[in-house]
């Protein structure tokens, strides 16, 4: 039975533990609050919840560790965490009126353990010699919008490392992808923003799920290190 690890399960990250589950994977969630694991926990029997930090790189070398002494081996991570910001300012708002500590919910928190993950991700993958590392970000990857400059700015630099992180492990056997959704998400955090907007405007976190299982199960020849999701609603498209 393959094994999913998943750093951020309160919300994506949930969603996606739970798909998995469904397909017969073992699961172990790695959230930092404990209603959030709790929530895992009841939802999927014989879940590892773990309490940690993903910028703490002792929790992240923890998370791993454990998982792999419940289960053997990490076949799958899936890195779904966001920035610790409310809805309301997400992105950081436009460039003129933005201050000094603006940048730091995104390049100096969410950056750094981003990095945490996909090091101690790639090195313990690379010892495997197997395994399949996503990382989920948002459109902001692709281009920088009005209002959301600080967040491009560390969703360029997380396309930048998983770029890299793809060259350097498919010589050693791993798949290393980013999964960019070009959307809201829906979720109970984004309900009051998408309300009464038409489905076609958003992604649902099933077909976030449902991408995710695409990359695990893609064989070595032919492996998606790049992949963009985009609602029918969108009209800016590449």
């Amino acid at each position: 039975m393959p094994t999913l690890l998943v750093f951020g399960a309160r919300n994506l990250g949930r969603a996606i533990a739970l798909h998995m589950a469904a397909g017969g994977w073992s699961v172990a969630a790695v959230a930092r609050s404990e209603d959030s694991l709790r929530r895992v926990e009841a939802e999927i029997p014989g879940a590892l919840c773990i309490a940690g930090d993903a910028g703490l790189e002792a929790d992240v070398e923890g998370a791993f560790a454990e998982t792999r002494a419940r289960f053997g081996s990490v076949d799958l991570v899936v890195v779904a965490i966001s920035p610790s910001v409310r809805a309301a300012s997400f992105g950081g708002g436009t460039i003129a009126e933005a201050d000094a500590t603006t940048l730091a919910p995104y390049v100096e928190e969410l950056l750094p353990a981003l990095f945490t993950v996909l090091r101690v991700g790639a090195r313990v993958l690379g010892e495997q010699g197997h395994g399949t590392y996503v990382q989920i970000t948002g459109g902001s990857a692709r281009r920088g919008m009005p209002g959301r400059g600080a967040w491009a700015a560390a969703a360029f630099a997380t396309r930048a490392l998983l770029q890299s992180a793809a060259s350097e492990l498919r010589e050693k056997g791993v798949h290393a992808a980013l999964l960019i959704v070009d959307a809201t998400i829906e979720s109970e955090k984004t309900s009051g923003y998408l309300e009464g907007k038409p489905p076609e405007l958003s992604a649902s976190m099933e077909d976030v799920a449902a991408a995710v299982t695409y990359l695990a199960e893609q064989s070595p020849r032919a492996w998606t290190h790049e992949l963009q999701l985009t609602p029918a609603g969108d009209r800016w498209l590449p």
